[in-house]
C-alpha cells in the first residue's frame, strides 16, 4: 500500500462514515468507498465492518489506522519543518471565526503567529458566516454539521451547549428551582430568536427574559453579572469557576468544529500551514469542547 491507501483509512477509521471521511478529504463518498474496496482486495483482509452506525474497524484495520498515524504524524512535522524554511510563507492569511471560540482558545492563533512570523494574519471574528466563495476570508474555523459543497477541509472537534447561570444567580434563586424561575438571556428582536423562543416554551413556560442583546460579549457579562442564564459552549461555561450548569443541554444542536477553505486554495502553503497547525492545536481539547466533565 501506497501513503494515499492509507489515507482513505485514516480517514474513514476517525470518522466512521463515507460522507464524513469524503469531507475530510475534500472527494466523493463514493471515491471513499472505492478506494476502501481496493485497498481490501489488495491486502486480501477486511479492514472494515459495515454496520448501522457507520464502519467499525476489524483488527486489522486498527492496526493499519494506528501504522498510518503514525506515518502521519511524520509526514506533518516533516511539511511543518518544511513550510517554516518556505519562502513562501509570508504574506497575509484572512481567517474567519466566531467570537467565544477565539476568547477560549487565543492560544491556537498565538502559537501559529510565533511559528510562522512571516505570515500577516488579519482575523475576522463575527457571528455572522462570512463566504470563503465570494473571497471574504482565505479559511475559516466554522461550526457547521455540513459544509457547502466547494469546501474542503478537517473537522477538529465536535461543540457541546448547555445551559449556565452565576452561583450568585443560583442563590437567589434558590434550590430546587426549575428552568423557568430563571431569568433568562435573550438576543435582541432584530436577530432569528425563534429557536430559543421555541426552546423555552418547550422547557420553560413562562420563564422571564431579563435582558436582550446582539453582542455576545454584553450577555457574556450579563451571565456572570448574574443577570440571568444562557447557553454556552461547554468549554466556556466549564473553564469559569463562577458558573455553574443548570441542567439543560442542547443535545440536538451539537456542532462540528471545522477549519475549511476553498478547494482551489488547499494547496497554498499559508493556508495549508494553518490548517494543519489548527488541527493539532484541538487536539489536547476534545473533552472539554464535548463538555465533559
Amino acid at each position: 500500500m501506497d501513503w494515499d491507501d492509507l489515507r482513505y483509512v485514516l480517514a474513514l477509521h476517525r470518522e466512521k462514515t463515507l460522507s464524513d471521511a469524503a469531507a475530510t478529504l475534500g472527494v466523493s463518498r463514493t471515491t471513499v468507498g472505492r478506494r476502501l474496496k481496493e485497498a481490501e482486495e489488495r491486502l486480501g483482509v477486511r479492514l472494515f465492518d459495515r454496520t448501522e452506525e457507520g464502519f467499525a474497524a476489524t483488527a486489522a484495520g486498527d492496526e493499519l489506522a494506528e501504522t498510518a498515524a503514525r506515518l502521519e504524524a511524520e509526514i506533518h512535522m516533516t511539511e511543518g519543518r518544511l513550510l517554516g524554511r518556505d519562502a513562501e510563507l509570508r504574506g497575509r492569511l484572512r481567517v474567519s471565526t466566531v467570537d467565544f471560540l477565539f476568547a477560549g482558545f487565543p492560544e491556537v492563533f498565538s502559537s501559529f503567529i510565533q511559528r510562522y512570523p512571516g505570515v500577516e494574519v488579519t482575523l475576522g471574528v463575527t457571528n455572522a458566516q462570512v463566504s470563503l466563495l465570494r473571497r471574504e476570508a482565505d479559511v475559516a474555523l466554522r461550526l457547521d454539521n455540513n459544509p457547502a459543497e466547494g469546501l474542503v477541509g478537517r473537522r477538529v472537534g465536535r461543540l457541546q451547549f448547555e445551559a449556565y447561570a452565576a452561583r450568585s444567580l443560583v442563590e437567589r434563586v434558590g434550590p430546587g428551582a426549575t428552568l423557568a424561575d430563571f431569568p433568562w438571556l435573550h438576543s435582541d428582536e432584530r436577530s432569528d430568536g425563534r429557536w430559543l423562543d421555541n426552546w423555552l416554551a418547550r422547557n420553560a413556560p413562562g420563564a422571564r427574559v431579563s435582558l436582550r442583546s446582539d453582542d455576545f460579549a454584553v450577555r457574556r457579562r450579563a451571565l456572570s453579572a448574574g443577570i440571568g442564564v444562557t447557553f454556552l459552549a461547554c468549554f466556556d461555561g466549564d473553564a469559569d469557576p463562577g458558573l455553574v450548569r443548570v441542567g439543560a443541554r442542547l443535545s440536538e444542536e451539537a456542532r462540528d468544529l471545522w477549519v475549511l477553505t476553498l478547494a482551489e486554495l488547499r494547496n497554498n502553503s499559508r493556508i495549508r500551514a494553518f490548517m494543519d497547525h489548527v488541527y493539532e492545536a484541538f487536539k489536547p481539547h476534545q473533552r472539554a469542547l464535548e463538555g465533559g466533565s
